[in-house]
């Protein structure tokens, strides 16, 4: 008889792995670089910040719209041999997954620690929505009819969501462009983020429309960069440089029933987090109101407002009031992408909030605070601009990705020792 394994207890996956390592380049608009020096340059910064030599890497997983460089040549132009590496089709909901795929290949043997990176010119080369060099592309499948019908581009599919979610609930455009003002708040506070100036609520109602309910100011910053994590077990996370940001639960490209059409199943106004959570909650042993940190996908507005909501950290229907309240202010109760995430510090298909929620567990974020003569900041945790953006006391982050409204990933990371 097959035993039935419950996955949610400790005897497997929760907090056997951890995120050692983080890197990037700078977010850019005109790189002047390949995808490839774009990607050895992350890969490197984040086996360096891990404390580890290229030789302890041994397995690399990217992800892309066929517009990067494979990790085997970047793997080639760091001097390392693989024992793995896998380099998979696809954007937003992409990170979470792929951590999950490095724990996995690690508990099988396959390889010991893992990089994972993103390698973009995401303006300068192949933009989303497909323009850009190489951004024709023939039409098959589902496309021959939402092209027909004008829905091309991220913000023209995703758009139905969010006008039935406003249908539905009462939501407004004003409660969801607070995402966009408290974001840009944190991205003031952040040295590397493209676009640091703080704008205000009707800022954001002010800027042209885009596609309804969609001003530019509710669309992410496009932006060339590359980011790049490392992923090794615990145990070998006590040698690294860093304390470690533990995985306690990974969900990967949870799915409605269909992740296209996904209107033709279920509310429309609902995302796939209304059923990654019921993986993602039970998995970590903690629940949203456990949560120090949130790090949502903000390719938009209304797409934080939206995981927030089907994630459970607010009621369904109340996601407008919950992200106006404050609550995802530095200083509020539980702070949202304070690097200023796709909004303001760069796209880069949801990586970088993860990079920003390792730094929060370890108390290290890079702000414009000062450093002592060891190099540690010395957080005042004053969040007027120009000032501090680390939470006080970080002890469990959470990770939201989107890929679409129907396919969604998310990750909870705690503080190691």
């Amino acid at each position: 008889m097959v035993q039935e394994i419950n996955s949610s207890t400790e005897k497997y996956l929760r907090g056997k792995y951890s995120i050692v390592g983080v890197g990037e380049t700078g977010y850019t608009r005109g790189s002047g670089v390949t995808t490839r020096v774009l990607g050895t340059r992350a890969v490197r910064a984040a086996i360096e910040d891990a404390g580890l030599a290229m030789s302890d890497v041994d397995g690399m997983l990217s992800y892309s719209f066929n517009d990067s460089t494979p990790s085997p040549t970047i793997a080639g132009d760091l001097g390392m041999r693989l024992n793995f590496h896998m380099d998979v089709y696809g954007g937003g909901s992409s990170i979470e997954a792929l951590v999950g795929i490095a724990i996995g290949v690690i508990e099988a043997g396959m390889c010991k620690t893992v990089a994972i990176y993103r390698a973009m010119n995401g303006f300068s080369q192949v933009r989303i929505g497909g323009t850009g060099r190489g951004g024709q592309s023939l039409l098959s499948g589902d496309s021959l009819f939402t092209r027909g019908i004008g829905l091309m581009s991220a913000g023209q599919m995703f758009c139905h969501t969010f006008m039935r979610h406003m249908y539905d609930y009462g939501t407004t455009p004003e409660q969801v462009a607070s995402v966009k003002s408290i974001h840009s708040e944190h991205a003031s506070n952040n040295p590397k983020a493209f676009y640091k100036k703080r704008v205000s609520v009707d800022d954001v109602l002010a800027s042209r429309m885009i596609v309804k309910p969609l001003h530019l100011l509710d669309c992410c910053v496009e932006t060339d960069n590359g980011t790049a994590i490392v992923v090794t077990s615990t145990y070998r996370a006590k040698d690294c440089k860093h304390v470690p940001a533990v995985i306690q639960a990974v969900v990967g490209r949870c799915m409605k029933p269909r992740s296209d059409m996904h209107y033709q199943s279920g509310p429309i106004s609902t995302a796939a987090g209304h059923y990654a959570k019921d993986l993602l909650w039970p998995n970590a042993g903690v629940g949203p109101e456990d949560i120090d940190v949130t790090g949502s996908y903000d390719a938009f507005t209304f797409t934080t407002m939206l995981q927030l909501e089907d994630y459970g950290f607010c009621k369904k229907g109340e996601g407008g009031d919950y992200v106006s309240s404050g609550v995802i202010r530095l200083g509020g109760e539980r702070p949202n992408n304070t690097s200023g995430g796709h909004l303001c510090e760069g796209y880069t298909h949801g990586i970088n909030m993860v990079i920003e929620n390792v730094r929060q567990l370890r108390h290290d974020v890079d702000d414009y605070c000062p450093r002592d003569a060891n190099g540690v900041v010395q957080h005042s945790y004053d969040y007027s601009e120009g000032g501090c953006r680390q939470v006080k006391d970080v002890e469990l982050t959470a990770n939201l990705g989107w890929g679409t409204p129907g396919m969604g990933s998310a990750m909870v990371m705690a503080r190691g020792t």
